[in-house]
């Protein structure tokens, strides 16, 4: 007991040494570089099904990736998942308690003792899952992060694109369903190189993305496929690529657009309409990685701290009078099978251990090789 009091103490002083990065800490923000600390400022702001119903979110200057452009957020990710997981931050949460099986039993095998960090933990549901490892979370959302710091864990307000934990600093990390809110392919190696680095040789990582292949297709309808007015806020080396360009707005995006394959198919007045329909909206839900999900927050939980009023009011939220909530729209790139293995093949020192496809998730395990 003693012992791992003394080493749950020299992991939190090592934790706190940011390279100038602010830290969220035991009810506080550090920030490294200044010396410095404050209060967190906290905001606290079914139809929220979700693939496999698991977590959302969520650098080494060594890293071949690393660059000002990497590491500085678009706008994108401003406004549709940082804002959008601050305001919805309790409702959330509430909904963020069953423990993933997969991720449950790889916490389950590692080896007493063993540091283990959670980049992107969202309302910390894995932290301390396996009594005999020492747990360290951070997420993006200093909303979710005071979730955590009230339930006891111990957390840091981080960025998945810079970690501030120095170089083989724990034993294993896991970041579940985090990378697909990463807007450019730069930005999701770069959150996997972090993962790498903040491990020790021999350590692994478990990575878990959402999932093209939808298992429940049904799900995709009530997506919005993004348009080329909002590729073109974060277009640029490693984007995504590109639509057509379009004039549509985001309330008038079809469910599904034309394959952005371009190809447009000849109808003869016999041929049924509904097949056609059909055809093109298998061809697009294949081509299609970029996503608006709508979360619905309740109108009676929306108003705690006004920030669903603000987001209504600059048009980053909408009201839904039927089902009584306010709809916020959260950025997803959606992962196709293979396009994690893409990403890590890049990285010299990991290799993939295991990879599978569950509860409409694309999974790997990484282990750390130098």
């Amino acid at each position: 007991m003693v012992h791992n009091i003394v080493k749950a103490s020299r992991y939190i002083h090592r934790s706190k040494e940011a390279l100038g990065f602010p830290i969220a800490f035991s009810g506080y923000v550090f920030d490294s570089g200044l010396n410095s600390m404050k209060s967190i400022n906290t905001k606290v702001a079914s139809s929220n099904a979700e693939p496999g119903d698991i977590d959302s979110i969520s650098g080494s200057e060594n890293s071949h990736t690393s660059s000002t452009s990497v590491q500085s957020t678009p706008e994108i990710e401003k406004k549709y998942v940082h804002h959008v997981y601050d305001a919805i931050a309790p409702h959330f949460s509430s909904t963020r308690f069953a423990k993933w099986p997969k991720v449950a039993s790889f916490l389950s095998s590692l080896p007493s003792g063993s540091l283990v960090l959670d980049a992107g933990c969202g309302n910390g549901k894995y932290l301390g899952l396996n009594p005999d490892c020492f747990f360290i979370g951070c997420d993006i959302s200093p909303s979710l992060i005071k979730i955590c710091l009230d339930r006891g864990h111990e957390v840091l307000v981080a960025d998945a694109v810079n970690l501030p934990y120095r170089t083989d600093f724990g034993d294993a990390a896991i970041s579940i369903a985090v990378l697909h809110h990463l807007s450019t392919e730069n930005r999701r190696r770069k959150a996997i190189e972090e993962l790498v680095r903040v491990v020790k040789k021999g350590g692994l990582v478990l990575i878990t993305v959402w999932a093209v292949e939808q298992e429940d297709r049904s799900l995709l309808s009530k997506w919005t496929p993004l348009a080329q007015k909002y590729v073109e806020e974060w277009i640029g080396p490693g984007s995504p690529r590109a639509r057509a360009p379009s004039s549509v707005t985001l309330e008038s995006i079809p469910e599904y657009e034309l394959s952005s394959s371009g190809e447009h198919m000849k109808v003869s007045d016999e041929c049924s309409t509904k097949g056609i329909q059909e055809v093109k909206d298998e061809n697009n839900a294949k081509n299609q990685q970029e996503y608006f999900v709508p979360w619905h927050l309740p109108y009676h939980r929306a108003e705690i701290s006004g920030a669903s009023a603000q987001a209504l009011a600059n048009g980053l939220a909408t009201k839904d009078d039927k089902k009584g909530a306010v709809v916020y729209n959260r950025y997803y790139h959606v992962f196709s099978e293979g396009e994690l293995e893409r990403l890590v093949s890049g990285i010299n020192n990991a290799k993939v251990v295991d990879r599978f496809f569950d509860k409409s998730n694309w999974c790997i395990i990484l282990e750390k090789t130098l």
